[in-house]
């Protein structure tokens, strides 16, 4: 489940815009309005994994004089991958919500 959720939120973030690791982190943490970081650390083996099966793409870019910054690409095989990703973790958490007895969001709110 953990590298489903990594796997996901690192294409969704990367779906229609070029960016590095550092970049990444902040827009996750935005988007889930903190309630899921990752540490740019630890965000490695998910961006090493997905390059290696080609779903995104990586370039170096020189970033002043010694700086160099990656900057990754979702490809059309990660937006596909994606795709299922979504489905996947959709049916899994209709699931773990039926087991705890959630029929509809509101009952999260009033219980």
């Amino acid at each position: 489940m953990e590298q489903l959720s990594a796997d996901s939120v690192t294409l969704q973030l990367y779906t229609g815009w070029k960016t590095y690791k550092g970049k990444l982190s902040q827009e996750l943490a935005s988007r889930s309005n903190g309630l899921y970081t990752l540490q740019e650390s630890s965000m490695y083996p998910t961006l090493y994994r997905l390059v290696e099966k080609g779903m995104i793409t990586d370039r170096q870019e020189k970033v002043g004089k010694r700086k160099v910054r990656v900057y990754y690409h979702l490809e059309e095989t990660g937006l596909e991958y994606l795709a299922a990703l979504r489905k996947e973790y959709c049916a899994i958490c209709r699931g773990v919500l039926s087991i705890l007895g959630i029929t509809e969001i509101k009952d999260l709110e009033e219980g």
